[in-house]
């Protein structure tokens, strides 16, 4: 059983405080590892600064407060 499977939504979490940083807004398929490269990849093109916040942070599923609060919409929101 893969770490994603069953992940309604996936994002950018940072390593050191747990805070999400975005919200990867695509559907997530493939194994964990293939996942995993998309939503970085993804979050790698949306800001020349990501390449930093690349460094502390790591692809999470998202919690189900954090899936109530976020809407489709608000997904393409990087800080």
């Amino acid at each position: 059983m893969g770490r994603f499977e069953g992940a309604q939504k996936v994002g950018i979490r940072d390593k050191d405080t747990r805070e999400l940083l975005a919200v990867y807004p695509y559907k997530i398929e493939g194994t964990d590892d293939e996942i995993e490269a998309n939503v970085r990849n993804w979050y790698y093109k949306q800001s020349c600064i990501a390449e930093e916040f690349l460094r502390k942070s790591y692809v999470d599923e998202l919690t189900e407060h954090e899936l109530k609060s976020h809407k489709d919409d608000d997904t393409k929101k990087v800080y």
